[in-house]
């Protein structure tokens, strides 16, 4: 197939963009990505939903194959080309679930106002057009959405694409095949356990301790010899003097608002003691309406039911945004107390919170709550919070008087498209249960519905679940794949047939990793995007806490939950900033402890051990063989500059033009 031509090739980008999601090979560049963020704005969209499906379509302009996104026959257009049929069919476009994505837009949008609305005109050459161009809603605009459909949306076939909300992707013929090597340099030496990157898109990264402070930290460029820029002794706020510290206590996470760099919220998830902490106080998640009596309960670490409390407090740092990100600091002022949960037993409360890309959500991870057996059955239990993933919306704050009458746990609404809206006995906050303390929970940057969850467990397995509405994963009728019998169970037990659990993807037995300490616990990851390492891209990565084993998982066919998955030697590079120790009778690093994994804005990986942050690198700085590390281009056009053109896709963008087709080996 012939495409139109243009002019030139996709721009590699050095930095990540601001608002579009895309890096890269990008056909947009700082200003375009600016112009984008704008427009959407100016729309002035007041539905979550259909604001984030409107912004992918904005930013599909970014897409390195936009050319074929925004061209038809007819000419070019406003809008992409939306994947209105239910299958690709004999598609180069990646296989990805059934679904009309033209479907899904009208479906969240039409009743929804848009101002400037880039589908308020009629496509070029066609004979559709909208029945009143001068409204702002599509069922105003468009007859129906088969007409809406017929006019915007296409399928994927013969060479052709179609947006479908994500960056296209092309099939590959080869399998992605499992690294040799992880290679490491150490660029921090301190202990952290939570990493966020700047939303704002800069090489600036937010790390905070159990004890309670938070920094703001500058990422070294990759091979650059640098080191974390972190002051400890500036923190970027102290909030020490609130949060309750022990071993299963502290600040557990940390989630900035999507929108930070503009309005400065961000939101600290922390354990609070109500003798020690005035103003430590709320409801206990044992009582009548989970049918649970506090007093009935044993007590745990000698203290008396909920007297620990699991919160998430806002704060802001509004007129402290300083034009230097490092600078920034916050007010330890609360600006509202989101939610509070008094916990029965002082034992896993999982703790980590997070915003959903795709829908801007707030979602947060809660644990049973017990040291072991989830004895009174709260993973099970639909009216009880623990041994969820709960989704409040922190956007669209309630009333006093709301939060009363609806019986909320603090200052946010429920999306109403949680589960609850198809199984009437969930509590509303709720979107998935059965998860005995979720340690670790990541989206994938590009598939941002893709959400997996790491889920420690007891026993015998540790497990990674991918995590969908209203899923029941399964504690504690399961442990992992495996039935589970519990030693104690005052509370009853759930029956097996009563419940339809979905099972882990990816998972190990503790006796398999770790004989002599008798136990272990799973620390979830990310999927690798990064280029860095170019045969550790699309894994999935995730380790044990004791240090020792570090596992990447291959997904194939992609959106399939079928994963191949090996333990994978990793080592310090020999010029790594800060020095590497080794275990001793070992030439493994000595990480201790891996609490945790993080992600920056260049899709670069962390490791937060209690030996230091570690980052992946390249694999021959440990002398790992990459095949793919040195691409070599073939019958490479030249740019009109002088300068070669160099992609790994056949690629086109928006209003440039090729003479020729790139082909690329690697």
């Amino acid at each position: 197939m012939q495409w139109p031509l243009a002019k030139w090739a996709p721009l590699i980008s050095k930095t990540p963009l601001a608002f579009c999601p895309y890096n890269g090979s990008v056909c947009c560049d700082s200003a375009k990505d600016l112009q984008l963020q704008k427009q959407f704005h100016a729309m002035n969209i007041s539905d979550i939903g259909c604001a984030a499906l409107m912004k992918s379509i904005l930013c599909a302009m970014c897409d390195q194959f936009s050319a074929q996104l925004f061209m038809v026959e007819s000419g070019p257009r406003e809008v992409p080309v939306l994947c209105s049929s239910t299958q690709l069919v004999n598609s180069s476009q990646s296989n990805r679930a059934a679904s009309s994505f033209c479907s899904t837009v009208w479906d969240a949008c039409q009743n929804v106002s848009i101002l400037s609305s880039p589908f308020a005109s009629s496509l070029q050459g066609s004979n559709v057009g909208p029945a009143d161009s001068g409204s702002s809603k599509l069922n105003q605009l468009w007859q129906s959405k088969s007409v809406f459909c017929d006019a915007f949306g296409g399928s994927s076939y013969d060479g052709s694409i179609c947006f479908d909300g994500e960056q296209v992707s092309l099939e590959k013929s080869e399998t992605l095949v499992l690294p040799k090597g992880l290679c490491l340099e150490k660029i921090g030496n301190g202990s952290y356990l939570n990493m966020v990157a700047h939303p704002d898109g800069s090489n600036h990264a937010f790390f905070s301790n159990q004890a309670g402070k938070i920094w703001l930290a500058t990422i070294p460029e990759q091979s650059s010899g640098g080191t974390l820029g972190l002051d400890v002794s500036r923190p970027f706020i102290d909030l020490t003097d609130r949060v309750f510290f022990d071993s299963s206590f502290g600040m557990m996470g940390m989630a900035f608002h999507p929108n930070f760099a503009h309005n400065g919220r961000f939101f600290a998830s922390f354990n609070c003691d109500k003798i020690r902490t005035p103003g430590c106080s709320g409801r206990c998640a044992c009582n009548t309406d989970a049918n649970c009596d506090p007093s009935k309960l044993n007590s745990s670490n000698a203290a008396p039911p909920c007297r620990y409390h699991k919160v998430i407090a806002e704060f802001t740092a509004n007129g402290t945004i300083s034009k230097h990100s490092s600078e920034q600091s916050a007010s330890p002022s609360e600006v509202r107390r989101i939610f509070t949960l008094g916990l029965p037993m002082a034992f896993n409360h999982g703790g980590q919170i997070l915003f959903g890309p795709a829908d801007g959500y707030l979602y947060v991870m809660v644990g049973d709550g017990a040291i072991r057996d989830d004895p009174y059955d709260f993973s099970q239990n639909k009216k009880s919070l623990l041994g969820k993933i709960l989704r409040l919306d922190i956007d669209n704050l309630p009333s006093a008087n709301d939060i009363g009458d609806l019986n909320l746990w603090g200052n946010y609404s429920v999306p109403q498209d949680n589960p609850f809206s198809e199984d009437k006995d969930l509590q509303p906050e709720i979107w998935a249960l059965g998860l005995r303390n979720p340690w670790r929970c990541s989206f994938d940057s590009q598939r941002p519905l893709y959400f997996i969850c790491a889920d420690t467990g007891q026993d015998h397995y540790e497990e990674v679940d991918i995590i969908t509405k209203g899923g029941n994963y399964g504690w504690h009728v399961y442990e992992g794949p495996f039935l589970f019998n519990p030693q104690q169970s005052p509370g009853g037990i759930t029956l097996a047939n009563s419940i339809h659990p979905i099972f882990p993807v990816l998972g190990y037995n503790h006796s398999d990793i770790n004989k002599k300490e008798g136990s272990a616990a799973v620390s979830g990851g990310y999927f690798y995007r990064s280029s860095t390492d170019p045969c550790m891209f699309g894994s999935y990565l995730y380790a044990d806490l004791y240090g020792s084993s570090i596992w990447a998982a291959a997904e194939s066919p992609e959106n399939s939950g079928n994963f191949t998955t090996a333990r994978i030697p990793f080592s310090c590079a020999h010029d790594s900033p800060n020095n590497c120790s080794t275990i001793p009778g070992s030439s493994l690093p000595t990480l201790g402890y891996i609490y945790s994994f993080g992600e920056d804005n260049r899709k670069d990986i962390f490791i937060l051990a209690s030996s230091g942050v570690y980052r992946v690198v390249c694999p021959s700085r440990c002398n790992y063989t990459c095949s793919k590390e040195n691409v070599t281009a073939i019958s490479l056009p030249t740019h009109s500059s002088g300068k070669k053109l160099t992609n790994l896709h056949r690629v086109l963008c928006l209003s440039f033009y090729l003479s020729s087709m790139l082909y690329f080996v690697i």
